[in-house]
């Protein structure tokens, strides 16, 4: 079979930046420790006590700028830095009062007009994915490749905001193992779902501006807008970078 793991990434903050990790440790039905642990509810937000839907957050489809930053969170001392090519650094400690505030000044001018605007950070006590579960994504480099190939452009990895990138699969290979099992390292995980994907995926990361069409690429290619798949832990364990992954018999 011959996959293994080649990244990891986490997003603490949802759609305000990634970091490369070269090792985690899953738990049982949780998503990556810290990621999407933070989210930024806009000023028309309805938010409701723990998971809420992506409507009520500042995100990469609506505000393209947002894709382009990067994020390194120092989990002993709860402060996160984050950079932009259109703004100085900044590290801030997220769950105090003059950290929120900071950021929100620091991310305020990368905010697209007529959007409804960042107002606070929130979190649920669990990981704000896109499912209403606690999802772990699974991405397949190969498929990168040959959606790549097709737009005539090296994509990279960063547009996709994904957790776990598999080498070694066919493309398309990762749809095959919906309702599968599979092993990472010592971690087991269920594949729930494909992930249908939106307009942050046409934004080149570096820039944080449009560059390409994924949508119609995958559409006129492939009949569906899904990239990736969505999968739930159901035996934690240690992962890293270098580990064999294998479909369970």
């Amino acid at each position: 079979m011959g996959w293994r793991l080649a990244h990891i990434f986490r997003h603490p903050i949802k759609a305000h930046g990634r970091e490369a990790l070269t090792s985690v440790a899953l738990s049982e039905g949780r998503c990556l420790p810290f990621d999407r642990h933070w989210a930024v509810a806009h000023e028309a937000a309805m938010i409701m006590p723990g998971w809420n839907a992506c409507m009520n957050f500042t995100r990469g489809a609506k505000t393209p700028a947002l894709q382009a930053i990067n994020a390194q969170f120092d989990e002993g001392a709860v402060e996160i830095t984050l950079t932009h090519p259109l703004r100085d650094p900044i590290s801030f400690a997220p769950d105090t009062s003059q950290g929120q505030a900071d950021f929100l000044n620091w991310v305020a001018p990368l905010m697209a007009g007529g959007r409804a605007q960042p107002a606070r950070l929130v979190k649920a006590g669990r990981g704000m994915t896109d499912t209403d579960f606690e999802s772990v994504s699974i991405l397949n480099l190969s498929s990168n490749r040959a959606l790549g190939q097709r737009l005539g452009v090296d994509l990279g990895l960063d547009r996709w905001r994904g957790n776990l990138w598999l080498d070694g699969l066919a493309p398309w290979e990762e749809f095959d193992l919906l309702g599968q099992e599979i092993t990472i390292g010592e971690a087991r995980l269920k594949v729930v779902e494909p992930i249908g994907r939106c307009r942050a995926t046409m934004v080149d990361c570096a820039t944080g501006r449009i560059d390409v069409n994924t949508l119609d690429a995958l559409e006129e290619g492939y009949e569906h807008t899904n990239f990736g798949v969505y999968a739930r832990v159901v035996a934690g364990g240690p992962i890293a970078v270098g580990d064999i992954a294998e479909q369970v018999a």
